[in-house]
C-alpha cells in the first residue's frame, strides 16, 4: 500500500486528528505494530496517528518511535508532518506561537536506532526534513498563519518537567523550546529516509522564566486552543508535498 503523507499527533492534537475519520490501518514493522487512520482528504490519502493513543495514554518514554519510523517507510509516505506541544524559553513567544522547528538537541538518554546490526551514519546537517519545513511555512503563509521560521527543540526525556536551573543551562545552550518527544521522531525518520517536519505549539514559558507552576491542564488547554490552526496547517502542507 503507498499513501501519501503520514500526521503525527502530539498532546491534544491526536484526537482532533483522529476526529477527521478514516478507516483503521494497522502496520505490521519488525518494531511492533503501527494503528493509525487512513484518511482521503481532498484527493490525497493520509495515514494518522495519535502519538499517545486515544486518550493520552502512553507518556513521551514509552511511545514507540520505531514502529512509527518504520511504518511511514513501508507505507512511503513522501513526508511525515508532527505536531508538538512545548514549554518556551523566549518570553517574546507565548503560549499559542507557533514555530517550525528547525534543529534540535537531544537530552533523551534514550539512544534509539534503526541501526542497531549495521554501521550507517546519517546527515544531520538539515535536522528536520527541508521539504517537510518548507511545506509547513507555506502552508502558514497560504493559510493566514504565522509560524515562527526557526526554532531550536531541546528534548528531554520526561515525563517530569524541567528545573528552572535545567532551563537556564539550556538558554545558554541556545534552546528556543523544551518537550520529549520530537528529536527521537527526526533521528528515527531520518534514519528511515523519511522526511520529517515538526509544527511545534508553545503552550507555557518553561519553568523558572514562567511564575506559574507548570501543569499538564496547561498544556491540555492551550493545545484545545492553538489545536485547529496547527492542524489547518498540516493539511495544507500536506496537500502541498503530495500534489507537489
Amino acid at each position: 500500500m503507498q499513501v501519501d503523507i503520514g500526521i503525527i499527533g502530539g498532546t491534544g492534537i491526536g484526537d482532533k486528528l483522529l476526529a477527521l475519520g478514516g478507516k483503521p490501518l494497522f502496520v505490521p514493522t519488525s518494531a511492533g505494530m503501527l494503528q493509525g487512520k487512513l484518511l482521503d482528504w481532498n484527493g490525497i490519502s493520509l495515514f494518522l496517528i495519535g502519538r499517545h493513543s486515544a486518550g493520552h495514554k502512553v507518556p513521551p518514554h514509552k511511545v514507540n518511535y520505531r514502529a512509527m519510523a518504520l511504518g511511514m517507510r513501508q507505507l512511503g509516505v513522501k513526508a511525515c508532518f508532527s505536531t508538538a506541544a512545548v514549554g518556551c524559553l523566549r518570553k517574546e513567544w507565548g503560549p499559542g506561537t507557533l514555530v517550525a522547528c528547525s534543529d534540535f538537541l537531544d537530552f533523551t538518554g534514550r539512544f534509539q536506532t534503526l541501526f542497531d546490526r549495521t554501521v550507517i551514519h546519517r546527515d544531520f546537517t538539515d535536522p528536520f526534513g527541508p521539504v517537510a519545513r518548507k511545506a509547513i511555512l507555506s502552508a502558514a503563509d497560504q493559510t493566514g498563519e504565522t509560524v515562527q521560521a526557526k526554532g531550536i527543540y531541546l528534548c528531554g526525556n520526561g515525563p517530569r518537567y524541567e528545573t528552572p536551573h535545567e532551563i537556564e543551562l539550556y538558554k545558554n545552550f541556545g534552546a528556543d523550546l523544551v518537550g520529549m518527544t520530537a528529536a527521537t521522531e527526526a533521528i528515527l525518520m531520518r534514519e528511515a529516509e523519511v522526511d520529517y517536519g515538526c509544527l511545534a505549539i508553545v503552550t507555557n514559558l518553561a519553568a523558572g522564566i514562567s511564575d506559574a507552576p507548570l501543569s499538564h491542564e496547561e498544556v491540555v488547554e492551550e493545545m484545545i486552543r492553538s489545536g485547529d490552526r496547527a492542524v489547518k496547517i498540516l493539511l495544507k502542507a500536506s496537500e502541498l508535498v503530495a500534489k507537489s
